[in-house]
């Protein structure tokens, strides 16, 4: 039987303090402070000026009410192969003993069915139902059979799939009947604000129509899993397996957002559930219901973020700007001149931030656009044009991600070279590399750059992964061919004052990187 589906759940290994939090009225009943007393004081203080904006009600019950005939449970059933195993015990004294209540198996594959839960909602009359990819994918060698659509009032309508789409995880469903449905509407969670109030909607765990109040914890969420949608809006409404798909409504009853994910170290609720915000799903639902293709902008970088160690080692602002780690070839960015080690600023004039990602910005500029595109190179700034090309689907981008190993027999190499300044300020001895080091390497005779042979490990480079037989490309953007060359760079950073350098290391297995190495003093 397969897993259950529902809201995705990211593990974190945090550990969780739980505390009672006294109230106001519990305060007043220990002081003793009279409540006129406290009139009083809120008149002072003007508190009228801080108290929710008109709209907060004193009770759900009329907008639930309103809003739960459109709010539906979603399920499906599958068909999974799955390869039987041949009997160990097959014509032994045990066969009888172990299968005497089995009916007789044969290799090869079988089929065994399988059924997912989750939420969804109705989004106009005839009978459009919104939900997540997830909640109707069918899993690994499986195949969806039915999905059936269950109204609050229990009954039940056959659907059909009108269209999915993977990377924002939204899909959307028809049901029909011979009269109109409920349905509710997309409100614009661009006027969402931290603090609003929100109640979600959903089929936790299976049991339906269950209800639960929050507020906008956070907006533009970015959780770190990458991707075009890694932007979310949080709130501590309770969410749980099985609201996959819900909506998340504001206090006029609009769709701000629909109930993806959680983040939780147990798989239940916490209070931090992300949304996918109606600014980003309804453009991709209409879509999906006018039967057009989605195409998004692509660039063909691997990236991430400018960390603190990073913009130091730069010597760039903060929070500014994405490092590319590796250009694809024969991709848009690799044709307009982008290079692994240049930070990304800004791209079709917005900023890159970390709530304003580049994937985010370029994935909704439309394929064949020409677009500016400005970074940093070796301290320079730069400007080209790139046209945008189309993003690849999640298999292809997985596939272009894939590597082969290098064969990793250490062998043997030569001690490191004689530098004092390198070894103190990283915590690492390194040779140049010549035809004899790249031999043992297996890398190319022409690569020029330094083989660290040894990592104190108690350094940051330690920290980071650097290890003995990684290569080092270059520092701060500037070849290394020599010690006296990396020597340069760690000398030049030092007169700047920065704590840390950028080294472009190629590991024995997998794909060049940039990591920023804190100096030691």
């Amino acid at each position: 039987m397969k897993e259950t589906k529902d809201v995705k759940s990211v593990r974190y290994s945090y550990g969780i303090t739980s505390a009672l939090l006294a109230g106001g009225a519990a305060i007043s009943l220990i002081t003793g402070v009279p409540a006129g007393a406290q009139v009083a004081q809120n008149d002072r203080l003007q508190m009228q000026d801080v108290v929710p904006r008109a709209g907060a009600p004193a009770s759900f019950a009329d907008l639930t009410e309103a809003l739960q005939p459109a709010v539906v449970n979603i399920s499906t059933r599958q068909t999974v192969t799955v390869e039987q195993r041949a009997n160990p015990f097959e014509g032994s004294p045990l066969d009888r003993f172990f299968n005497r209540r089995r009916a007789p198996q044969g290799n090869g594959p079988a089929t065994r069915e399988a059924t997912s839960l989750g939420s969804g909602f109705i989004v106009s009359a005839d009978g459009y139902v919104v939900t997540n990819n997830h909640v109707v994918a069918p899993g690994a060698r499986a195949t969806l059979e039915e999905v059936t659509v269950t109204l609050p009032d229990g009954t039940e309508y056959p659907a059909e799939l009108i269209g999915t789409d993977p990377q924002s995880d939204l899909a959307v469903l028809k049901i029909s009947r011979g009269e109109p449905f409920p349905f509710v509407r997309f409100g614009d969670s661009n006027q969402a604000r931290v603090g609003d109030w929100v109640i979600a909607i959903g089929n936790p765990f299976g049991l339906g129509g269950t209800v639960t109040s929050g507020i906008v914890s956070a907006l533009q969420r970015v959780t770190g899993q990458g991707g075009a949608f890694d932007s979310y809006i949080q709130t501590d409404a309770a969410i749980n397996r099985g609201n996959s798909g819900g909506p998340l409504f504001d206090m006029q009853g609009n769709v701000i957002g629909i109930n993806n994910a959680i983040l939780s170290p147990s798989g239940g609720s916490v209070g931090i559930g992300l949304a996918i915000p109606a600014e980003d799903a309804e453009p991709i639902v209409r879509a999906l219901i006018a039967g057009e293709e989605i195409e998004r902008g692509y660039l063909g970088v691997q990236i991430e973020p400018v960390t603190d160690d990073i913009a130091e080692a730069l010597g760039i602002a903060e929070n500014r700007g994405e490092l590319v780690q590796r250009v694809q070839p024969g991709e848009p960015a690799e044709r307009a001149g982008l290079a692994a080690g240049d930070v990304v600023l800004t791209v079709n004039d917005e900023t890159i931030t970390r709530d304003n990602t580049l994937s985010r910005i370029v994935a909704n500029i439309a394929p064949g656009t020409s677009v500016p595109v400005t970074f940093l190179r070796d301290g320079e700034r730069r400007r080209i044009d790139v046209t945008v090309g189309r993003r690849p689907s999640d298999e292809e981008l997985r596939q272009q991600q894939m590597f082969q190993n290098e064969d990793d027999e250490e062998g043997e190499m030569a001690p490191g070279g004689d530098s004092s300044m390198v070894e103190d300020a990283l915590g690492i001895s390194a040779v140049a590399i010549d035809p004899t080091i790249a031999r043992q390497l297996g890398i190319s005779s022409d690569t020029r750059g330094l083989a660290i042979t040894g990592v104190d490990p108690t350094s940051d480079a330690a920290r980071r992964g650097l290890a003995r037989r990684v290569v080092i490309l270059s520092a701060n953007g500037r070849a290394v061919p020599t010690l006296e060359a990396l020597e340069s760079v760690i000398a030049e950073a030092r007169e700047e004052g920065r704590g840390a350098i950028l080294l472009r290391v190629q590991p024995q297995r997998g794909q060049a990187r940039s990591i920023p190495v804190r100096l030691d003093d």
